[in-house]
């Protein structure tokens, strides 16, 4: 915990927000701050929060610093860098009492009435200072120099972040920017001395780690993966993926294919599949509604292909720039008639690497589509990641016969042989012997149509077999110490660390809690999930939607539908460990009292 107040010990945690109009270097004053403490060692976890628009909105980046490992933003917060009126406005509310607000002199800042006693604000020339060294644009500068020193951090360390940032500029543009660094540094240490010290850090562990988005993590997967092609049409939040492989993938002999919509970019992805490439593309939910037609053409050819779903709020447009986690129905059940499908739900950066792999690998090993499945604070956010160990990559390709000689046959190949797993041998055009149809209507052995009704029989029969012996390798996240718990917290995604901390300050409280994240989302691993439902006195699911689709997925699967609860937030904002902490306590004592 952090320790404040007069005797002004080192802290071993903070939570630092930026806020602005978009477009005035908000993220980038984010990024500066972050990559910086990243270096020094330090854990760190990061939310944007942003408009649907290029320019203009109000727009904050929250990052949250620590000396031990952390996976979600904190429920309130220190210091609040603002820009602009609207940013104190709007984000004041979560000052702890003694918080500080380092606010532009330019715009007159003041305090709302509203504000908690015991709100501190500097106003500090950030636009003047900036503009002393040639331009507006670096009072970001100014107030990362500033608030480098509320953390009793030495400025200095700011320097090789600015380096590679800017040093193709030239060696001046750098040092204009190190100096506007550190006379907002030197602002605070003449007009705020009274705080200083009482946010001073303790030391990070010096250890370099990765500090990236689940998006790219999702990027370096695929391209670990063997992934050679990625179809796409741009779409928040699923753009960077496409971006990022954009630059990376042709270093690889890869290609990134901007279509014309979505549609495109899902048959793009099954005709290099079908021509024995590894291939991809990434979506949000509008994108894969209409991807969806597509999908079910991949699952009829047998034909693997990965589908990333960024999940934000719906339906329709909806909040295309905020988190949401509804989905998981749509994933599961969207395609029309029945196929094999697998999907999975990544719930950290680290996850989504190996998880990418691992969807490649299931995709060409069951002939089918697998869908990863994020939500925006796990695609945008950014967190620490441990070094990546490409040693656990490995590559597998199922009954792929590319390259082997086939046996001279009479007749075309039977591609879709039906066979006791329900998996056929699989060919690449042009390979001797191995010619046959390829068509989205029901076709026997060879892909020639067929409506007949044995055939018909068999081929669904076959199809859905292949998902009866799943292989993946951990279903489950589980962190479940008691034999019987009072409360079973079961969750998706990006709330894997705001369980885990509510989890623990309900433990201090002397209850029982287990935590189980649902990493395989379809098949639903039921007989792993089990055991944990049935010992629990309550199932609290926890997911940001307003129908509490895992929920009733669980029910279905596993049942015991008295026991599972939900807790829902379906604004837009990630959970915050306080808003999990009291609902299940609420909930808990409400079961008691009717007991």
């Amino acid at each position: 915990m952090n320790v404040k107040g007069c005797k002004k010990e080192m802290i071993d945690q903070l939570s630092w927000k930026v806020g602005g109009q978009q477009g005035e270097g908000i993220d980038s004053t984010g990024e500066i701050f972050a990559a910086a403490l990243n270096r020094q060692g330090y854990y760190l976890y990061g939310y944007r929060h942003f408009s649907s628009r290029i320019k203009g909105g109000h727009t904050n980046s929250k990052i949250r610093v620590s000396t031990r490992l952390i996976r979600s933003i904190s429920d309130d917060l220190d210091i609040l860098v603002a820009f602009d009126q609207e940013t104190i406005d709007v984000n004041h509310h979560e000052l702890r009492q003694g918080g500080v607000i380092i606010a532009d002199a330019k715009f007159s800042p003041k305090l709302p009435e509203n504000a908690i006693p015991g709100i501190r604000l500097y106003a500090v020339p950030l636009t003047e200072i900036a503009e002393q060294h040639g331009t507006s644009l670096m009072k970001n500068m100014v107030a990362v120099g500033a608030s480098s020193a509320l953390l009793g951090l030495d400025p200095e360390i700011f320097r090789e972040v600015l380096e590679g940032l800017f040093s193709r500029k030239g060696k001046q543009v750098v040092e204009n920017n190190m100096q506007a660094l550190l006379e907002g540094a030197a602002f605070i240490k003449e007009h705020a001395s009274d705080v200083l010290g009482e946010f001073k850090l303790q030391p990070g562990d010096g250890k370099r780690r990765l500090f990236m988005i689940g998006n790219d993590a999702i990027s370096l997967g695929a391209i670990a993966a063997g992934c050679r092609i990625m179809a796409a049409y741009p779409i928040t939040p699923a753009s960077d993926i496409m971006e990022y492989l954009a630059k990376k993938l042709p270093k690889f002999g890869g290609t990134v294919i901007q279509t014309e919509d979505e549609i495109a970019a899902m048959n793009l992805v099954i005709g290099a599949a079908y021509a024995g490439v590894r291939a991809m593309t990434a979506s949000a939910g509008p994108g894969l509604s209409l991807k969806t037609e597509a999908i079910g053409l991949a699952g009829m050819t047998e034909t693997p292909v990965v589908i990333v779903d960024t999940q934000r709020g719906g339906p329709s447009t909806g909040l295309p720039t905020k988190t949401e986690q509804s989905d998981i129905n749509a994933m599961i059940y969207s395609t029309h008639g029945e196929i094999p499908k697998i999907v999975i739900a990544p719930s950290t950066a680290e996850e989504a690497f190996y998880d990418t792999v691992e969807a490649f690998n299931l995709a060409e090993e069951y002939q089918c589509p697998v869908i990863i499945l994020t939500d925006l604070q796990l695609s945008l956010g950014k967190q620490t990641v441990e070094p990546l160990d490409y040693s656990k990559v490995e590559i597998r390709r199922g009954k792929l016969l590319a390259g082997q000689e086939l046996p001279p046959i009479q007749g075309n190949f039977k591609r879709y042989e039906i066979t006791e797993d329900g998996i056929s041998p699989r060919v690449v055009p042009g390979q001797k012997y191995g010619i046959h149809h390829v068509t989205g209507v029901e076709h026997s052995e060879t892909g020639s149509p067929s409506e007949a009704p044995e055939n018909r029989k068999k081929m669904m029969e076959k199809r859905l077999r292949k998902l009866q012996h799943l292989r993946f390798a951990s279903p489950l996240y589980v962190d479940a110490k008691h034999e019987e718990a009072d409360i079973l917290f079961v969750g998706i995604n990006s709330t894997r660390g705001t369980i885990q901390e509510a989890k623990e300050r309900l433990e201090k409280e002397g209850l029982k809690v287990n935590h189980v994240h649902v990493r395989l989302v379809h098949p639903f691993p039921t007989e792993q999930m089990k055991p944990y439902v049935e010992k629990a006195k309550m199932v609290m699911v926890v997911e940001n939607n307003a129908t509490g689709q895992l929920a009733n997925q669980i029910k279905l699967h596993v049942g015991h539908a008295e026991k599972v609860k939900n807790i829902l937030k379906y604004d837009g904002n990630p959970f915050l460990p306080k808003e999990i902490e009291s609902q299940a306590k609420a909930l808990f004592t409400l079961e008691k009292e009717l007991i």
